[in-house]
């Protein structure tokens, strides 16, 4: 489990292509501070195993369930990439649940500049509409944002300087892939409500 609280910016190695799987090569600092084999790292949002250690990197192993649901496959060398150390227990859940498992992929369609922050609007798959309401959470390539307008195909988020600075976020144009996980508690409610009739 994570927060969505993005540790560090981290860097594509590597990125090997496989038959039915790729092998991720990372560069990062602060999360190999204490990393061992078999600890889960989330990158852009997606829950992955530490398989390998290097001198300032980590291998993961991605399946082709994971390429096929997520933005992972749309990655090249040198790439950044959003990074989080699972969450320890006693640790402080600065933003909300996240488990590191993407609903779906969207895209940036538009930033508006601010002074003091962007607002970002993203494409809303229709599956995923019933779960995003404003004023909610959701995570966007790992992080923890407030959603802060909703329409029929679209969400928006309001990033303050910190964010556009210490993730990813910052550097996205239009048309840039994202991954999606909403709320996950919005989808035990919406079980349990159906279970009742």
């Amino acid at each position: 489990m994570f927060t969505g609280i993005v540790e560090e910016i981290g860097r594509v190695a590597a990125l090997e292509r496989l038959t039915d799987a790729a092998r991720l090569t990372v560069a990062a600092g602060t999360v190999l501070s204490d990393a061992n084999l078999g600890d889960s790292i989330s990158v852009n949002g997606v829950c992955l195993t530490v398989a390998e250690l290097g001198e300032g990197t980590f291998t993961a192993d991605v399946m082709a369930e994971t390429l096929d649901r997520s933005a992972l496959g749309a990655l090249a060398e040198g790439d950044p990439v959003n990074l989080e150390r699972a969450l320890a227990a006693g640790g402080r859940l600065g933003g909300h649940i996240v488990q590191g498992h993407v609903d779906a992929v969207a895209e940036l369609i538009s930033r508006t500049p601010s002074e003091h922050w962007d607002v970002l609007r993203f494409s809303l798959p229709a599956e995923l509409a019933r779960y995003v309401v404003e004023k909610g959470s959701i995570a966007v390539s790992g992080t923890s944002l407030t959603v802060s307008a909703v329409g029929e195909d679209h969400f928006e988020v309001s990033l303050i300087p910190a964010t556009l600075r210490d993730t990813v976020l910052g550097g996205l144009t239009p048309g840039d892939p994202v991954n999606l996980e909403v709320d996950v508690l919005a989808k035990y409610v919406e079980k349990l409500t159906a279970a009742r009739g």
